[in-house]
Parts: structure tokens; C-alpha cells; sequence
């Protein structure tokens, strides 16, 4: 006859781990930022395939105008680095999923799909995503895994927003001399994110 606490070990164990993957989460101290500049930490784990890197800022505006622009996919190559094109339709569930088309330099092009989970409410805006896969694409036209989120709140100022922007890249096998795949990727790409969206959200007063 099974005891209570073997039936509730189950759910104790889930929340444990819930508790150590939010406690996991990285972070930067939203006192140490600025208006004027973009605060970025790498994070990646020891031994992972690809990178992770997060960065944050204070943009001059309000949340719900950012929650509107970064909610607005069709919209991106409007301001993102590096995205050429993108194409949104919806899954079985409702969730868009967006086909990404990103130029690099060299001329080099990489396409994936994206299945995006927004959250949102007075007090905050979260925005998360990661790769699903997408037929008819080869190998070396297409990156091995991608996740991140966008996390906005409030700032002390209700018109300001803290900004905080994260992203895993892997871009699976990389050629010989073409290591700088793995930066525009991520590394370089997500100061240049945060300062599009504050000038695209400057743009849009």
C-alpha cells in the first residue's frame, strides 16, 4: 500500500527542480544599468555545445510600446541585425512559429524555425522561443539548436523599461576559419538587438 509520502515524492521531486532551474536563471543587477549603454555577461554552461550569452539595458519607453515591437514578428527585419526575412504562421496550438532567414556576412545565409511563447501583463512582458524543426532544410543551411527569451519590466521610471535579452546559439559544425559564425550568431548580435530596439522604440515616439 503506497504511503503519502511516496505518492506526493513525485510532485516534491518537480518542484525541486522546478525551484533549481528559476534559481539557475541568470541574471544582471538591474542597478547597474543605463540608458546609455548595454550590459552583457556570457553564461554559457562548462562542456555545452553552444553559447549562451545575456545582456540588459534601460530603454526610454514605456513596456508596452517594447512588448509591441518585440511581439510584432512579421516585423524584425524592420529592425533586428542580420534578419533578412521572416514568415509567420501558427502550429496546431495556436503558437507562431516563425521562419527566420538571416544574412550573414560573406554572403552566407542561415535559415531556421522558431515557435514563440509569449507571457505578458501589467507588470511585465516575457517573450520566449526556441527551435522546432522545419523540413526541407540541409545542414549547412540551417544552425543546430537556438532558445532565448526577452524578459521586460519596469523601470523605476514607469516610462522607462528594463530590457533583458537572452540567447543559446549552437550553430552545430562550423568550418575551419569561419568561427565567426559562432559570434554574429550570438556574442555580437545581442548588443546590437538591444540598441535596434532602442532606436527603433526612439523612432516610434
Amino acid at each position: 500500500m503506497p504511503t503519502l509520502k511516496t505518492l506526493l515524492l513525485p510532485a516534491l521531486l518537480l518542484g525541486a527542480a522546478i525551484h533549481a532551474v528559476h534559481a539557475a536563471q541568470p541574471a544582471i543587477d538591474p542597478a547597474s544599468l543605463s540608458e546609455s549603454a548595454v550590459a552583457m555577461r556570457d553564461v554559457s554552461a562548462p562542456g555545452a555545445a553552444g553559447k549562451s550569452f545575456l545582456a540588459a539595458t534601460i530603454i526610454d519607453a514605456p513596456l508596452p510600446a517594447l512588448c509591441g515591437i518585440i511581439g510584432n514578428f512579421a516585423g524584425y527585419p524592420g529592425f533586428m541585425p542580420s534578419v533578412d526575412k521572416t514568415r509567420v504562421t501558427h502550429g496546431a496550438d495556436g503558437a507562431a512559429l516563425v521562419d527566420m532567414t538571416l544574412k550573414l556576412p560573406l554572403g552566407k545565409i542561415k535559415r531556421y524555425r522558431l515557435r514563440m511563447e509569449p507571457k505578458s501583463g501589467p507588470q511585465s512582458c516575457h517573450l520566449a522561443w526556441k527551435m522546432v524543426p522545419s523540413e526541407g532544410l540541409k545542414a549547412d543551411e540551417t544552425i543546430a539548436d537556438t532558445t532565448g527569451y526577452w524578459q521586460l519590466t519596469p523601470a523605476p521610471d514607469k516610462n522607462k523599461t528594463v530590457v533583458t535579452y537572452f540567447v543559446f546559439t549552437d550553430p552545430g559544425p562550423v568550418p575551419m576559419g569561419m568561427g565567426w559564425i559562432v559570434d554574429s550568431l550570438s556574442k555580437d548580435s545581442l548588443p546590437k538587438t538591444l540598441e535596434a530596439l532602442r532606436a527603433k522604440a526612439a523612432g516610434a515616439h
